[in-house]
């Protein structure tokens, strides 16, 4: 059998919990049993996935694809629940049976590794729009992301969290395979490899590719509209004000870092990314 379970003894909260292990992957428990529905899951042409490792930019970046797919005020959005407008996919609420009901065209998130994504996205039949965050910013948000959720209490110290991390030992597997697997199809037509440091190094090409993949058609004036709301949504989502430690910022990995530590990530990162040309910014 592919499932199983695996223990995570001697640490708080989620982590003395069981994960659900599947193909060697570690899954939120919540992922048990749905696996086999979730790779028979019907796709539409129609239908946009947003996917990423987990404290990627996602919530940015839906807020951004919305904007450009709809044509909605960055005002407008702040007043709506956007993760209702974007069910995951995996999620136990709203669950599978009410996302296949959803009317034209769904935009749909998943965390799941590639190979676990629905079959018929692996044959094109959608567009996916994939985000990859440089590794260091991305586990000290993950490890505040677990402090702050009372259903999470991880109460262990960054440095456990980041050896973790490094080891593959959190929900939705290793990053390290995760970004790899999907840089490896992102010459696939249906396929828009995106990384986070680009919307504060270079957002007016990253919203060019957005629009050009999901077949927006703007005039000059109406683009120019559209990236300077897309800018107006950037800050408001990486207002350092509104986030712990500004949360959203490129280069936020150097206040929690220890010179010990970050030699030992640089180590791993090369062991394991060594043979695969993707390149981060890990400041801007």
């Amino acid at each position: 059998m592919a499932e199983s379970e695996a223990e995570t003894p001697g640490t708080p909260g989620e982590f003395e919990s069981k994960y659900f292990e599947f193909h060697g992957v570690r899954l939120p428990p919540f992922c048990r049993g749905k696996m086999e529905d979730i790779a028979d899951f019907p796709v539409r042409p129609s239908d946009v996935w947003i996917v990423t490792y987990p404290k990627s930019g996602t919530s940015l970046l839906q807020e951004v694809v919305y904007l450009v797919s709809q044509g909605a005020d960055p005002d407008e959005i702040g007043l709506m629940n956007i993760d209702e407008q974007l069910p995951v996919l995996e999620y136990p609420q709203p669950g599978l049976d009410i996302i296949k009901e959803l009317t034209s065209p769904r935009l749909i998130k998943s965390h799941l590794p590639y190979r676990f994504l629905p079959s018929d996205l692996h044959n094109g039949d959608s567009k996916v729009i994939y985000m990859a965050r440089n590794p260091k910013d991305l586990v000290v948000s993950y490890y505040q992301f677990h402090r702050s959720l009372r259903t999470m209490s991880y109460r262990g110290t960054f440095q456990e969290f980041c050896r973790r991390f490094m080891n593959d030992k959190l929900g939705y597997g290793s990053w390290f395979e995760h970004v790899q697997e999907f840089w490896e199809h992102r010459m696939d037509a249906n396929v828009l490899f995106l990384k986070y440091e680009d919307m504060h190094r270079d957002l007016v090409t990253m919203v060019e590719q957005l629009a050009r993949f999901l077949g927006v058609s703007c005039d000059k004036a109406q683009m120019e509209s559209l990236i300077e709301h897309c800018h107006q949504l950037v800050d408001q989502c990486c207002n350092a004000e509104a986030l712990p430690v500004g949360r959203g910022r490129v280069g936020l990995w150097k206040d929690i870092f220890t010179v010990s530590m970050n030699e030992k990530f640089d180590l791993v990162y090369k062991q394991k990314m060594g043979k695969c040309d993707l390149t981060f910014d890990f400041y801007l």
